[in-house]
Parts: structure tokens; sequence; C-alpha cells
């Protein structure tokens, strides 16, 4: 008997004909996985350190000369290092994707109103204009379910921070939880019948707050599904609302321009943000839970620390307005 090595397989050197198996294995398909080489990148990183370690030159050793700028074109990949050390590059943001990867279309041209990553990553979770669950495969993208869930479009969808449940709100005023495996648990309505436009948990996961155009913020009991207090202060539709990562404040974003911050257990307005000139579409706590980012429609994002009340920065450069900030993770 010999080994073949393009196969694998033992064939008979006397003739007596395939082995069992044989055609199952000649008959398996192929499987394409795709995976990154870190081998190259790593390389690159380690150089990259003791040089920088050794060299003694201010200039050269922060120069270009160690971390070239990066094109876009993939000549360019053979330069590239790992991740995190191209974090700290002159130019952040070639560590991170910045071109389109997949486009995936529906079989309904529905607008998509909001998505959400399902807590293990493997689909992803979108709501359209018609009230509709849609899953997708998160490896191809390949269209997996789609369900009816709202009668009204949908508005937004958060999942608890121990990802036992997801709650969805529509623009009727309704709200629903769902388990992890997209099953209704309960519907509540609220908010007059006023569209609702965002939903935040409390970092315990045992209340949660929403925000509508009837200009206020409501604060839930999550366990007995009723609504503990509402917090009225705004003089217009409040776009969006979080809570505080660890302590018991909520942050909203109104169509009055301002953005307030509310101490749930009284249901009092602990302090008012001026900054911005229109409405405030998005608010973002930073994980260390002093930074507040805030988005407008007047083009700007701003950054506030909440210890001194101050804003820190004023982030320019779009030309329209901005409807949706997010934090690295």
């Amino acid at each position: 008997n010999t080994l073949t090595m393009s196969d694998h397989r033992i064939s008979n050197a006397g003739g007596s004909g395939p082995q069992p198996g044989d055609d199952d294995q000649e008959q398996r398909p192929n499987l394409k996985r795709k995976c990154i080489d870190f081998h190259n990148p790593a390389v690159l990183d380690l150089s990259s350190r003791l040089y920088r370690k050794a060299c003694r030159s201010a200039h050269v050793r922060d120069g270009h000369a160690i971390m070239p700028f990066l094109q876009p074109h993939s000549s360019y990949l053979r330069l590239m290092g790992l991740p995190i050390s191209e974090a700290s590059a002159p130019t952040p943001s070639v560590a991170y994707l910045t071109q389109m990867a997949h486009v995936t279309r529906a079989k309904n041209s529905n607008p998509v109103m909001c998505l959400s990553w399902t807590p293990g990553g493997r689909r992803l979770l979108t709501g359209n204009q018609e009230g509709e669950f849609t899953l997708w495969d998160g490896v191809n993208f390949s269209f997996e379910l789609i369900m009816s869930a709202h009668d009204n479009s949908f508005r937004c969808m958060a999942w608890s921070h121990n990802h036992n449940y997801l709650l969805t709100s529509d623009a009727g005023g309704n709200i629903k939880y769902w388990s992890p495996s997209i099953a209704p648990v309960q519907s509540l309505d609220s908010h007059n019948g006023q569209p609702i436009h965002a939903l935040s948990f409390s970092p315990s996961d045992t209340k949660f707050v929403s925000c509508g155009d009837d200009a206020t913020v409501r604060v839930w009991d999550w366990q007995a599904r009723t609504e503990e207090r509402v917090l009225e202060g705004h003089g217009w539709d409040v776009k969006t609302v979080q809570w505080h990562p660890r302590s018991s404040v909520i942050c909203s974003g109104s169509k009055d321009n301002l953005v307030k911050l509310w101490d749930p257990r009284s249901g009092s307005s602990l302090s008012t943000l001026y900054g911005h000139k229109n409405t405030v579409t998005k608010v973002a706590w930073n994980d260390n839970g002093n930074w507040l980012l805030t988005a407008s429609r007047d083009q700007l994002i701003k950054l506030y620390d909440i210890r001194a009340m101050r804003e820190l920065c004023s982030l320019k450069g779009h030309h329209k307005e901005v409807t949706s900030i997010a934090w690295h993770p």
C-alpha cells in the first residue's frame, strides 16, 4: 500500500479496487472558509516596536518612516499592521473599515427604520416601516426570516444588558417585549399614541425609559410592566433618551434644542445643556460615565464632561443633520 498525498487516501498498489468511502470523499464539496492571516501584520508590528525602542531620533521615531500613511489600494495591504498598533497612528482611521463590505436587499423595498445585532452576533435584526421584523444571517448576510411585529412603523429596538429580552417601539405608541428567540412576551400602550423614538435600560435591567412625541420621558418597571414616573420639562418632541451606564441619571434630547439630565427617582430635572441650535437627535454616554456625546440637526457633535457640566469640544464637519452617533467599544 502507498500513501497518496494529494487526496490523503490509502490506495492498493495491487489493484484491488477503491476502498470503502472513497466515493463519499470524492463527492464531498470543498468548504471555503474565510480567514484573516495575522502573521504579516504581527511581524510588522513587532519590527516597528523594536525599531522604535532602539531609535533615539524623535523626528524619525515619530515620523512616517515607521508608520506610513496607508492608501485605499490593495498594494498597501502588506504595510498594514495590527489594529491595536494602528489605533495610535497619526491617522487612526486606517485601523477601521472605511468602505462598504456587503450589500443585501430585502424582498420588499420598505425603508429600514432600526436594526440591531442579536446578543451572540450570529444574526442581524432589522425593523422596517411596515412594522415587520427581518432576520439576516450575520456571516453571509443572507435572508432568513420575516415576520409581522407591530401594526405601525418601527421606531427603535433595545436589548437588555443581560441579553435576555428585547424591547421595540413603533409610531403608534406601542412597546413590546420579546424573548431572544423573537417570541412576543408583552405589549404596552403609552405616550398617548404618539411615536416612541428611543428606549434604554437601567444598569440593573429592572427599569427602562422611553421618550416620544408627546414631549415626555417615561420610566417603567420591567417586572411589573407598569409606568412608574412621567418626566415633564421639554417643550417639544423628545427624540432621544439614554440611561447612564452606572448611575440613576437619564439624559434626553428634544426638538426644543435642549439636552436634559433627569433623576428617575424623584422625577426632577438635574441640569439642562443649551449647546445646540436645532433638534437634538441622539445622545450617547461613554462607558466611563463621565462623557456625554450629543448630535443635532445643526450639523454639530458636542462632547460634554458632566462632572464639571461643561463642553469639552464641538466636532464640525458634517454638511447635513447628524442622525446617529456611537462610541467605539
